[in-house]
């Protein structure tokens, strides 16, 4: 079925649809991972994004039941050279058309991805429209203006659970909080982790590590995270502008000065904003799994897997170490506080999907917590 994308500033590619009539839009950007799909496509930074893969033959090993990072498909849309409608794979149990059909998510093929991604390159990430519905270029393009930017965006708050929650056998189990106040079932380190739209990966890991894990919604105020009875606070990673989260960073300014405090991605961007400093807007954001970071102290080199359209500036930041940078542009991909017991990356430890070169994280900040509570 005939489709188009445009783009609000008047680009406009022709491709077809193979999840069948249909409009959608939001911001595009482009992904440079050769595999691992069905990990963007429920990774939950990505909702309100349309994704363009770089790699131009999507869908091979369809779909299974394990390699999701959330309950559901979470980008508006999905942009790829070729999809390919009969996987392959023992693992398989959808293909990839189904399961974007099921999830009502627009799906178009047969574009131009490489000339789409140097468009984006140029001229950064923006706001478009996919549609069988119209084939008229000024109606389209019209249509993509009227989206609302990225910039100013509060994504992050439609993603967050309605009630806190653990997680048990691989999946999220809502708890009850009698008179603000929780039982911890294990020895500790006892954390409360905001969920402004966190990847499952992440909770796996930090319960690996052997962290007693409580996940709040991002709208919980310091007052009820401290009745709580916390040992250290965690941030999670999520969509959109970090600093219309007012709320939640007057919330991460107070407990870092009382927690331990670790954040990833969106956390990252909360706790450097809760530190007086100030994030904007990269041109067309990091979102793949090659990106280069190197590790300050050390030199040592990892190669990460990135997904954010936001940094924190690093020359708003005060009593602040850099801990890691992007050796691509630059931009700060981590820090630690000088005085207090803080630590923050910019990008995904828990890679899902991979590499997983950065998942010494995780020993990290439990280590960060054991000497701050002296055990």
């Amino acid at each position: 079925m005939r489709a188009f994308l445009a783009l609000e500033d008047g680009a406009l590619f022709e491709g077809k649809s193979f999840t069948g009539e249909g409009f959608s839009g939001g911001e595009v950007i482009f992904n440079t991972g050769m595999t691992g799909y069905q990990e963007v496509l429920t990774d939950p930074s990505y909702f309100g994004q349309m994704v363009c893969m770089t790699y131009p033959h999507i869908g091979n090993y369809g779909v299974n039941l394990e390699d999701v990072e959330s309950s559901r498909v979470q980008v508006a849309g999905f942009i790829v050279k070729e999809c390919c409608k009969q996987p392959s794979n023992w693992r398989s149990r959808e293909s990839l058309p189904d399961y974007l059909v099921r999830h009502g998510v627009m799906g178009i093929e047969g574009v131009d991805t490489r000339a789409l991604t140097r468009h984006l390159r140029l001229h950064g990430a923006q706001r478009a429209v996919i549609s069988t519905e119209s084939d008229d270029p000024a109606t389209l393009v019209a249509q993509a203006k009227a989206l609302p930017p990225m910039e100013g965006l509060n994504l992050a708050d439609k993603l967050s659970p309605l009630q806190p929650y653990v997680w048990k056998d691989g999946r999220p189990h809502p708890v009850e909080i009698k008179d603000g106040t929780y039982d911890w079932p294990g020895p500790g380190p006892r954390v409360v982790a905001f969920d402004c739209g966190i990847k499952w990966n992440i909770l796996r890991l930090l319960v690996a590590e052997g962290l007693d894990i409580l996940v709040v919604p991002s709208s919980y105020t310091a007052a009820q995270v401290r009745k709580l009875a916390p040992e250290s606070v965690f941030l999670s990673s999520g969509p959109g502008d970090p600093a219309v989260l007012t709320g939640l960073i007057e919330a991460t300014r107070e407990l870092c000065q009382e927690y331990p405090t670790a954040g990833i991605c969106l956390g990252h961007q909360l706790l450097g904003l809760a530190l007086g400093g100030k994030t904007f807007k990269l041109k067309f954001g990091h979102h793949g799994l090659n990106h280069p970071v190197k590790e300050v102290a050390t030199g040592h080199i990892e190669i990460s897997s990135q997904n954010h359209g936001f940094c924190v500036d690093t020359n708003t930041l005060k009593d602040v170490e850099i801990t890691h940078v992007n050796l691509n542009d630059g931009t700060v991909e981590g820090f630690a506080h000088r005085k207090k017991p803080i630590m923050a990356i910019q990008f995904h430890p828990e890679a899902g999907p991979g590499p997983h070169d950065s998942r010494s994280f995780f020993k990290r900040y439990r280590q960060m917590l054991l000497r701050e509570l002296g055990r």
